[in-house]
């Protein structure tokens, strides 16, 4: 079964030895129609503008403007068309939850992969470039695969977490440990047991 989430950010228990921890919090989510495969079309709250087409899925299933994005989700058995139900939560002890990383943009060798460039004093001019990338005759251009500068982050992240605990009356997930994504980033919550 799976849940929105926001992140809300870190925190710590007051407890010794203490332990880091992640709040999230549960998206008001409305389920429009059940599948037969065990997915949902699900609508929640979002920033997106609203069209045409949203507007006709909102008249279609009769939901609030408020909820203006769509979305399939995995959803209990027996799950019926409303508010989704997020009493699973409180019972589960271990999910996995999946987010988007903090996006750095195109970056460097150095920061991308760790490399250690060259030295950087006596007229050294090697700096922080990646060195040789190919090989001469053969195959005489670039391998696949190889390390170099791109795009760093921004990539879907999928982690498992301990549930400490589950406040039902403000929809507050807390996690054992990090996850990816900055504050205010959505993402998804699937219970594993």
């Amino acid at each position: 079964m799976e849940f929105i989430v926001e992140k809300i950010g870190m925190s710590r228990t007051i407890n010794v030895p203490a332990v880091p921890v992640t709040l999230l919090k549960v998206i008001e989510t409305k389920v429009c129609e059940v599948r037969e495969d065990g997915k949902a079309l699900v609508a929640y709250n979002s920033s997106k503008k609203i069209n045409a087409s949203i507007e006709g899925q909102q008249k279609k299933f009769g939901i609030d403007k408020a909820f203006n994005k769509f979305m399939t989700l995995e959803v209990a058995e027996g799950t019926e068309a409303g508010e989704l139900d997020t009493t699973p939560l409180a019972e589960a002890s271990v999910v996995k939850t999946s987010f988007k990383t903090k996006g750095r943009g195109f970056q460097g060798g150095m920061k991308r992969h760790g490399f250690s460039g060259g030295p950087g004093s006596h007229g050294h001019r090697f700096g922080r470039r990646i060195g040789s990338i190919g090989n001469a005759e053969w195959p005489g251009r670039v391998q696949k695969g190889r390390k170099m500068p791109g795009q760093y982050g921004n990539t879907q992240v999928t982690v498992k977490n301990e549930v400490l605990s589950y406040d039902a009356e403000n929809g507050i997930l807390v996690l054992k440990g990090a996850v990816p994504g900055h504050k205010g980033a959505r993402g998804l919550v699937r219970i594993v047991k």
